[in-house]
């Protein structure tokens, strides 16, 4: 008979490095724009998980997914910020353990399994610089995977992430009024904890399209308080804001962090549903 999958397999995380290398020691991955997924499949049953265990209602692709010609798996991936797309990568469970195989064999096996959209795999990087592709092309980033490696339930340096850009994840704290002609709001007011401080980063005033702009503002409305949460706070704007309880996190991209640790050029990337606002603080690059 074969093992059934377990409840829950702690998935492997990525470290993060400065260095921009490439090496035949090394298998390269596009690093996707969007939030990690896991996949469980036990018979006809399909559940999906963030990264922290949070449960995601994603019914298009729990479908995919129940119909792989399996009994029992567990993938490993990321989804795009509109949930249509799940970029699979990795394979931890198939009909019994594969977790402490080897990178290479569990591509193989990803390979032999008939996906259809919304599910793709995430192809290899064929490219003497991948870094330098990723840049190229605007990506968010690459993976680098070492050959021979198992799939590891913790943080490794067997999967090195180099980013193109900063990335973040933040505390809406407040909002201001939109001017002209834009619709909802005119930026996020956002920030990360130290402590039990608050401690604000700036605004956000771009990487929203019309549709979004309009969600966030009724949900922000019903979040609203008549004073700033942000304990920590130099530069906050004085007219049109707005200050609502620190309960929705976003994922921030920018350039760089500024001498008066504020965030450089930053753009929305998305709306989290898998973070606790309480864990998020300043990462360091």
């Amino acid at each position: 008979m074969k093992a059934a999958a377990p409840e829950w397999l702690e998935p492997m995380a990525a470290t993060l490095t400065q260095e921009r290398f490439a090496g035949p020691e090394w298998l390269f991955e596009r690093k996707f724009d969007g939030i990690r997924l896991l996949a469980y499949k036990r018979g006809a049953d399909v559940q999906l998980f963030s990264r922290n265990r949070l449960p995601q209602n994603l019914p298009t692709i729990a479908s995919a997914v129940g119909e792989l010609p399996v009994h029992d798996a567990i993938l490993d991936g990321e989804i795009d910020w509109d949930g249509r797309s799940y970029h699979v990568f990795d394979v931890l469970w198939l009909d019994g353990p594969v977790a402490q195989l080897p990178i290479e064999e569990r591509r193989a096996l990803l390979g032999k399994l008939p996906f259809r959209a919304p599910l793709q795999r995430v192809a290899l990087v064929e490219h003497e610089q991948p870094w330098e592709l990723a840049r190229r092309e605007g990506w968010e980033g690459v993976i680098a995977k070492r050959r021979g490696s198992p799939y590891e339930h913790r943080r490794s340096k067997h999967w090195l992430k180099m980013k193109c850009e900063a990335s973040q994840e933040l505390v809406v704290g407040g909002f201001t009024d939109p001017q002209g002609t834009r619709v909802g709001l005119g930026a996020l007011l956002v920030g990360y904890y130290e402590g039990d401080d608050l401690v604000y980063a700036g605004k956000v005033g771009t990487g929203f399209d019309t549709r979004l702009l309009t969600e966030l503002r009724e949900r922000l409305d019903t979040l609203e308080i008549p004073a700033s949460p942000f304990t920590k706070a130099t530069g906050l704007p004085r007219l049109r804001m707005h200050w609502v309880r620190p309960s929705i996190v976003v994922q921030v991209g920018f350039i760089e962090w500024t001498t008066n640790n504020k965030l450089r050029h930053p753009r929305l990337l998305g709306v989290r549903a898998d973070k606790d606002p309480r864990e998020v603080v300043r990462e360091s690059r």
